[in-house]
């Protein structure tokens, strides 16, 4: 997982890495993908794919940020 300064790097991910990067469960994890599973679809093997991660990152708002 790569977090540097601030910046996430679109790439694949896991649904584990996912919630370690939320500081979340995988079930609350999940849960909130499923949420918006029509616009992210579904994964193919393990990991999401970096359009997938781009439009779950756009959904739920950026990881260990505040919305204003």
């Amino acid at each position: 997982m790569s977090i540097t300064n601030n910046i996430i790097e679109i790439k694949p991910y896991s649904l584990t890495e996912l919630a370690q990067i939320y500081g979340v469960t995988n079930r609350t994890m999940k849960n909130w993908i499923i949420r918006h599973d029509e616009a992210v679809g579904e994964k193919i093997g393990r990991l999401y794919t970096a359009l997938q991660i781009k439009i779950i990152f756009e959904k739920l708002g950026l990881p260990g940020k505040a919305e204003e």
